[in-house]
């Protein structure tokens, strides 16, 4: 029987609880998820952790933007890939490109180096590359665990026709699962369930929660100006119990 995967992006403790709660196979921890992930601290996997049972990949990202990374970038993600191998977590997520669009293959050998025996996944720096045939060769190369992908596109919907073409390719030996990722909803999940062999499905399912503040001061935004600083982003535990069961359906 196939081994379906459903992980479930956070980057709180509370997240993280509501994710377990929904039945998720796993956790994919990072910091900011609303400017889509960034490194999180190790307080906080170190939290997650003791809160929470369910294996954890960490987002490896320096900064919001693209994956092309300074030399002192890359020093910094060579540290974050040994600190948290040291701190327990299943895998790091991982990506690095080169200015022409193609997958930094030095820089991704010497973090994978430092990851030792832990799992490895290509995040959509693979999205924004320049031949993605050509990048999935290079991450099976690699030894790559499983590629984050959306097709290329804004959502994995919009992305399906390259996504069906990487399932052929995933079907070698020791080829990377393909993980679909950007726009997953339960519906989503239950469409590629059924015109599709992907087994793995990455969501955060997001709700908006308003802050308990009482006292809000206006016009003072601390980041983008088209951010509400008094709304707060959370896994939302029954959208990913309905995710699980749109798994279920499939495989009973």
């Amino acid at each position: 029987m196939k081994k379906y995967i459903l992980e479930c992006c956070v980057d709180s403790v509370e997240s993280a609880l509501a994710a377990a709660e929904g039945g998720a196979d796993r956790l994919e921890l990072c910091a900011a998820l609303v400017i889509g992930g960034i490194t999180p601290g190790l307080a906080l996997f170190e939290q997650v952790s003791a809160c929470c049972s369910l294996p954890v990949r960490v987002l490896l990202r320096p900064r919001f933007g693209d994956f092309l990374y300074t030399a002192y970038e890359f020093q910094i993600l060579k540290r974050e890939v040994a600190l948290f191998r040291e701190a327990g977590a299943e895998g790091v997520v991982i990506g690095c490109l080169q200015a022409d669009g193609g997958i930094h293959m030095d820089q991704m050998r010497e973090l994978i180096a430092v990851a030792g025996d832990m799992k490895v996944t290509l995040h959509r720096a693979f999205d924004v590359c320049a031949d993605p045939i050509k990048a999935y060769g290079q991450a099976r190369e690699l030894g790559v665990d499983t590629i984050l992908t959306s097709g290329q596109k804004r959502e994995c919907l919009m992305g399906l026709p390259l996504l069906k073409q990487l399932c052929e390719l995933q079907k070698e030996a020791g080829a990377p699962r393909i993980m679909a990722g950007a726009g997953v909803t339960p519906e989503v999940i239950r469409q590629f369930c059924r015109d599709t062999d992907i087994t793995s499905y990455h969501l955060s399912a997001k709700k908006v929660v308003d802050s308990g503040m009482d006292y809000r001061k206006e016009d003072v935004p601390m980041g983008l100006p088209v951010m509400d600083e008094y709304s707060i982003f959370r896994t939302d535990s029954s959208v990913v119990a309905e995710a699980k069961r749109a798994i279920q359906e499939h495989i009973n």
